[in-house]
């Protein structure tokens, strides 16, 4: 009995020693290699223009997170000048303290992608945001332009859905800028197909709030019984919805448009009845899909133009009867959490 408790007790000694002095783990490299690739890195963003809340809250989340890894966060405003634009990005090229990674909201198919190019030959990385371009991007972020028309087209039809024909009205962007001409054709796909829809109208607004208010009043003058109109972005939708109202035709024309998901652009619109819809994009997703292909590519070691992938956008139609409290951000909340004034 002696010997057996003699052992027992040998056992024991050997085990707390066992807990009492764990072997010191290995040292885990990835968060100095992580840090290595991303501190000190320059990320450029050049919008359409930085007066707006999709550009303004893209900006906020990427300053934050970009902060956090020991980047530079920088903006350039075109202020809606495809010139102006234009030199931001050769600027951006030929200075000594080139960015790492540009990203692009490009105002039409072709104006820059010469530049973006040759902004690809200098080692930078350009990721285009929003907007498609002909150019081989190292990431295309944003919509899915088409199939966001395909879910304006049947958020309209579901909105006149008590009329018969249906008359549709559409105010387009312009005839250059691929959200517009792929969101058109995505609209025309749906409606086409719909015996009882007739499309009576589709001028252009030049993404103009006060010009889509005059072609929005022409088209209801011309057409007084139009069921639903499809404004092509929520920054001029404004315009259509005050010549709704100015005709008193509130409740008889439902006004479909697209948009980031702000607050006071969208929701706060959709809760007083000036908007029947908004197609929405998740904006802080999107933004989070640009902070992961810029941690990705500044660690990949890849040349810049090497893969284009498309990392499109959760949208969703948002309507007074699916709405709920987190459906919009708020542009002063981005703003205070990223220390943006």
């Amino acid at each position: 009995m002696k010997k057996f408790l003699s052992i027992l007790a040998a056992g024991a000694a050997i085990m707390a020693g066992a807990y009492s002095a764990p072997a010191l783990a290995a040292d885990d490299p990835s968060p100095a290699v992580y840090a290595s690739a991303l501190k000190g890195k320059r990320v450029m963003l050049v919008p359409m223009a930085m007066g707006f809340d999709l550009a303004q809250g893209w900006a906020a989340i990427l300053k934050r997170e970009i902060d956090a890894f020991g980047g530079t966060f920088e903006t350039r405003d075109p202020n809606w000048s495809v010139e102006a634009g234009a030199q931001a990005i050769t600027e951006a090229i030929s200075s000594d303290n080139k960015p790492d990674v540009l990203i692009v909201m490009s105002p039409d198919l072709n104006s820059y992608a010469k530049l973006m190019k040759k902004a690809q030959s200098q080692g930078i990385y350009v990721i285009l945001i929003d907007n498609p371009a002909n150019f081989k991007a190292d990431a295309y972020v944003g919509s899915d332009w088409t199939e966001l028309g395909r879910l304006e087209a049947k958020a309209v039809i579901a909105g006149c859905k008590a009329a018969s024909p249906k008359k549709i009205g559409l105010v387009q962007g312009d005839q250059v800028n691929a959200t517009s001409l792929y969101q058109y054709a995505g609209i025309m796909e749906v409606l086409g197909k719909e015996k009882d829809v007739e499309v009576v109208a589709k001028p252009d607004s030049n993404w103009d709030a006060t010009t889509s208010r005059n072609v929005t009043a022409t088209m209801l003058q011309q057409h007084p019984d139009i069921c639903g109109i499809i404004d092509f972005w929520d920054g001029d939708a404004s315009g259509a919805a005050a010549a709704i109202r100015d005709a008193g035709l509130q409740d008889k024309v439902f006004l479909v448009t697209t948009g980031g998901g702000e607050k006071k652009a969208d929701c706060d619109k959709i809760a007083d009845g000036t908007y029947g819809a908004v197609v929405t994009t998740e904006l802080a997703q999107e933004s989070h899909n640009m902070v992961t292909m810029i941690k990705y590519l500044l660690q990949s070691g890849q040349p810049p133009g090497t893969a284009s992938p498309f990392i499109y956008t959760l949208m969703k139609p948002t309507t007074k009867e699916n709405m709920r409290a987190d459906s919009c951000w708020d542009l002063d909340a981005l703003k205070a959490e990223a220390g943006i004034k």
